[in-house]
């Protein structure tokens, strides 16, 4: 009878720890990014339609979250089983994207894809957008990738509708001001993401939050001024958090710029859009680091997460800037 010595256990684990890293190293490797442009055409000409208005938003938005599904690995966040379930970076960056699709999804149900206030919702649109909003580490029934692939088929009918001259029901009015909308929605996510990024360092933040307006009020007493700072543990994870959001902010701006070409044009903004673009392919540079340093602002060590905050904020500014051409240019 076969009998587990000490020695024998031993090898048994250290061998079951090596495969497990190397499959955690393998699955931890970020997507690649695409031309959204080659991409949108490849898809029409596969699928027999034509890259009208709203096209490229649509597969961009597809692909996002296509990608959460089938890139290496696959989904992760809802994992339960080694390695993945003590895999804590790709699942905040699947986080990351995920906030940028959930609110991307909502625009296109409620601004995009209608003419006015008073418009009815595209059906797709409403099937859609509520099931990209499932808790995404959702494993039973129904999981998060269930719901998340049922919004993506959604989304390709509401595509092929689009694409469909025979059906006037499925619209994509790209206008500036449904564009500003979005633009605000990724202008407040960049923000908050900057100010964690920023917050690696713990710091006093002095509270501004009835700043400008006399007869201001809040519900609840705030201290003047309060130390601000990510914890040890979550560093790491808010990193790749908005490595995730500005991976697939780079999709989605590239195919603002293609549906949105004539509002772009007419406001000399599509140079801004670039702008954007070249800022947020700046977050995804490789890290060479074996994990995210944490170093002081001047200090000898590196602060990964301030630089991610620099980019970001940069990114930022440049969608500020875009909103002003769209809103007062």
């Amino acid at each position: 009878m076969f009998q587990l010595t000490g020695r024998k256990v031993i090898v048994f684990f250290l061998v079951f720890f090596v495969i497990n890293y190397i499959i955690a190293v393998f699955w931890s490797i970020e997507p690649d990014r695409i031309e959204v442009k080659d991409y949108v055409l490849e898809q029409a000409v596969a699928n027999g339609e034509e890259a009208v208005t709203g096209y490229a938003t649509t597969t961009a938005l597809m692909f996002v979250a296509e990608t959460l599904l089938n890139k290496s690995g696959g989904y992760l966040s809802n994992d339960k089983m080694p390695p993945s379930v003590l895999m804590d970076n790709m699942p905040s960056w699947e986080l990351g994207a995920l906030n940028q699709v959930r609110d991307l999804s909502l625009i296109m149900r409620k601004d995009f894809s209608r003419s006015q206030a008073q418009s009815v919702e595209h059906p797709q649109l409403k099937v859609a957008q509520p099931k990209f909003n499932i808790d995404h580490t959702s494993w039973q029934l129904p999981s998060a990738e269930r719901e998340y692939q049922d919004a993506i088929d959604a989304l390709a009918i509401y595509r092929a509708q689009l694409a469909d001259p025979k059906d006037p029901n499925a619209q994509f009015y790209a206008r500036a001001d449904n564009l500003v909308t979005w633009l605000n929605e990724v202008q407040s996510r960049l923000g908050s993401m900057s100010q964690k990024l920023s917050a690696s360092v713990g710091r006093e933040r002095i509270n501004t939050s009835l700043v400008g307006d006399e007869g201001a009020a809040q519900s609840t007493f705030a201290p003047s001024e309060t130390m601000v700072k990510t914890s040890w543990w979550k560093i790491d994870d808010v990193f790749y958090e908005a490595r995730g959001e500005a991976w697939a902010l780079l999709h989605f701006f590239q195919a603002v710029e293609v549906d949105f070409k004539g509002v772009l044009e007419k406001k000399n903004a599509t140079v801004a859009v670039r702008q954007i673009v070249r800022e947020l392919e700046a977050t995804q540079e490789t890290v060479w680091s074996p994990m995210i340093l944490n170093g002081t602002g001047f200090g000898f060590m590196a602060n990964h997460s301030l630089v991610m905050a620099n980019y970001v904020s940069r990114a930022n500014a440049a969608i500020i800037n875009l909103n002003n051409l769209l809103t007062k240019g």
